[in-house]
């Protein structure tokens, strides 16, 4: 029994595939975690510059109507293949001094100076493959921009 037991702690035939049955788990999953990290940093990235460029819109010939909200809306949307609830495109004002915006430029005192902002905010959902596994949750993401038209 001895002489057994001697031969098959001298015998190295097989140390590879054990070796590597026991390190390919970790790897695959630690491959598998970084490829899903960098698809969520690469969304976030998207849609901060989605909303740098409809920022950039604005800043090019804003004027304070439904019709070009809702355009701004739809270019956006469609560039960033987000669906319609996920942006949304408002008008903001800032009532002469205040550093909190309203809805509503005629609840600003009469004879006060009102700035006026557009409030560009996008959110989207990333399910990351591990959450089938029931290990964490969706992440989401929310972006703003608020731009100063006048």
């Amino acid at each position: 029994m001895s002489g057994l037991l001697h031969r098959l702690l001298r015998d190295s035939q097989g140390v590879a595939a054990i070796e590597t049955a026991l390190v390919a788990p970790v790897l695959i999953l630690l491959s598998l975690g970084s490829f899903q990290i960098s698809q969520m940093v690469a969304r976030q990235h998207e849609l901060s510059n989605g909303a740098d460029e409809a920022a950039a819109m604005v800043l090019a010939g804003w004027t304070d109507s439904t019709a070009q909200r809702t355009a701004l809306s739809e270019v956006v949307r469609t560039s960033l293949g987000l669906a319609a609830e996920e942006v949304t495109v408002s008008a903001k004002y800032r009532c002469g001094t205040a550093t909190a915006y309203v809805d509503d430029r005629t609840t600003c005192a009469e004879g006060t100076t009102v700035a006026s902002f557009l409030r560009i905010q996008l959110t989207d959902q990333y399910v990351p493959i591990w959450t089938e596994f029931g290990v964490g949750a969706p992440f989401t993401f929310t972006v703003n921009r608020v731009v100063q038209v006048s």
